[in-house]
């Protein structure tokens, strides 16, 4: 049976699919009639239907031709109001509206910070702060949509978290020593779980200077999707040829890693040094 994450009743992308479903209904059409008019598969209808998909401006603007606007709905203004939603880039949120909630397995590397899923509050605001001209407003905003997206592991059934940070990681000042020990008491607390493994890299590893980057294995065959860092815009993306090079940069990167029982000692042994 498929997991369907946590999402909040009020956000436009539940109403856009709510919407959808009702419409759809009131017509008589099936799944598969409304998809054959977006040009897409019944499975991506469905999607959109339960909200684990974000629709494309094309999408809206067909239903919109497809159903009119009765009752005042438009999927065009619903569409509008997804996009403009804070807390992150555009080109990340399908990453986090449909890619990370519906992964199986996530496996993830970092050469310079600890991971975005395990971050603490304080530890993901003082990095937020350091953007250049970002009001406190947006700090805020970028914050909590960092600790929306950790939903995931309190999840009956979460997705398998695999985790390479380079050694560098556990001594990068970022916020103070309070915040530090704080950070290193959380991932040494989240590296409990069952589902989650984390392991550190030697700093001899320099396969993995290019960027951090995040590995997602999809449910029902679905092909594996990658998100790559840049300092710029990163990537969020299923082509074969850019998941099978970040497969093959992982499993190089891997070799370097300490086992994780010796890992988390390092975690341990890192923690007590920030005095």
């Amino acid at each position: 049976m498929d997991v369907v994450p946590s999402l909040d009743p009020g956000s436009p992308r539940v109403r856009f699919g709510a919407e959808l479903r009702r419409l759809r209904e009131a017509a008589q059409l099936s799944q598969a009639a409304v998809a054959s008019r977006l040009g897409c598969t019944q499975t991506q209808v469905s999607r959109l239907e339960k909200a684990t998909r974000s629709p494309s401006k094309s999408d809206a603007e067909r239903l919109d031709r497809l159903f009119g606007t009765p009752d005042g709905v438009s999927f065009t203004r619903l569409y509008q109001r997804i996009v403009a939603q804070p807390g992150g880039p555009v080109w990340f949120r399908s990453w986090v509206e449909e890619i990370e909630p519906t992964a199986r397995i996530l496996r993830s590397w970092d050469p310079l910070l600890i991971p975005g899923l395990l971050q603490t509050e304080a530890y993901a605001r003082h990095l937020f702060s350091q953007a250049p001209q970002i009001t406190s407003d947006e700090v805020e905003e970028r914050v909590q949509a960092r600790m929306r997206r950790k939903r995931i592991l309190d999840r009956d059934s979460p997705p398998l978290i695999l985790v390479l940070v380079d050694s560098g990681v556990l001594f990068r000042k970022v916020g103070g020593a309070e915040v530090m020990r704080d950070q290193l008491d959380y991932v040494l607390q989240i590296a409990q779980m069952p589902t989650v493994s984390i392991q550190v890299v030697s700093p001899d590893c320099l396969t993995g200077l290019m960027g951090a980057f995040t590995i997602a294995e999809l449910p029902d065959g679905q092909p594996d999707a990658i998100h790559a860092e840049s300092s710029a815009e990163g990537q969020v993306t299923t082509d074969l040829d850019s998941v099978t090079a970040m497969w093959n940069r992982y499993e190089a990167i891997r070799l370097w890693a300490y086992p994780e029982h010796a890992s988390l000692q390092m975690i341990q042994k890192a923690r007590s040094e920030w005095t």
